[in-house]
């Protein structure tokens, strides 16, 4: 009772927008009072085929994109459920950056989405594992966006997560704003397996929020597999 008084008195004070872009959602339909039904529906999501490289669409049908020939990835295969463009920045921004931890489950039904509808590609996983932050950030953000995400795909795929068997080592300088040889340098050799964590012969599923480079699912999928999973699938909200 008493948060749902609270809740009327801070949409009487703020009136709530859509965090996409800004219009008001009074008398509009919306997904979680969040984001307006036409962002929603205006979100890109990917769709085959796939570059194999970094799981973007990719109209040429097989193999890898010119941006990915040419480089090494750890993971074997990699997909992104959605397009990063400017609704989707916008709203990571908000869940991450702007204290509305509550869009974690939102855009986690993006994800969720994905797997449901391409469940084919990621049937012989075993294990899911969210890319994990340094112990430091963790207490600054209190919590790590793709864990959270790792939840939703659990709930949608009946599979098991696995936190805190991948851990950060280093507290790295934020991916964003690196160009592509920096992002490789700053994320090598920052992730470590639990000791005695059993991922022999195991497939796994890793999971993070954004792939742009490939860099660091590609670290984290090396220290995954020098612990000796035998496949590594590569997982984000967007690429």
């Amino acid at each position: 009772m008493l948060r749902g008084l609270f809740k009327g008195l801070r949409d009487i004070v703020y009136p709530p927008v859509c965090l996409s872009c800004r219009a008001s959602l009074k008398n509009k339909g919306s997904v979680d009072e969040a984001v307006c039904a036409e962002c929603w529906g205006a979100i890109r999501m990917n769709a085959p085929p796939f570059c194999e490289g970094c799981g973007r669409h990719f109209p040429a049908g097989t193999g890898r994109c010119p941006a990915c020939s040419g480089r090494h990835f750890h993971y074997d295969r990699s997909f992104g459920a959605c397009r990063y463009d400017d609704r989707i920045k916008e709203l990571l921004h908000a869940f991450k950056y702007g204290g509305r931890d509550y869009l974690g489950r939102t855009l986690g039904r993006l994800l969720a989405a994905f797997y449901r509808e391409y469940d084919f590609l990621f049937a012989s996983a075993e294990i899911l594992i969210p890319v994990p932050l340094h112990p430091s950030r963790l207490r600054e953000r209190e919590f790590n966006q793709s864990a959270i995400f790792c939840e939703c795909l659990a709930s949608a795929s009946g599979k098991t997560v696995a936190g805190g068997m991948l851990l950060r080592r280093t507290r790295t300088r934020p991916q964003a704003g690196l160009e592509k040889e920096d992002r490789i340098l700053n994320v090598r050799g920052c992730f470590l397996v639990e000791n005695g964590a059993p991922l022999a012969g195991k497939h796994i599923l890793l999971v993070d929020d954004v792939l742009t480079t490939g860099a660091t699912l590609s670290e984290a999928a090396k220290a995954l597999k020098d612990a000796g999973a035998s496949e590594v699938t590569a997982l984000a909200l967007a690429n």
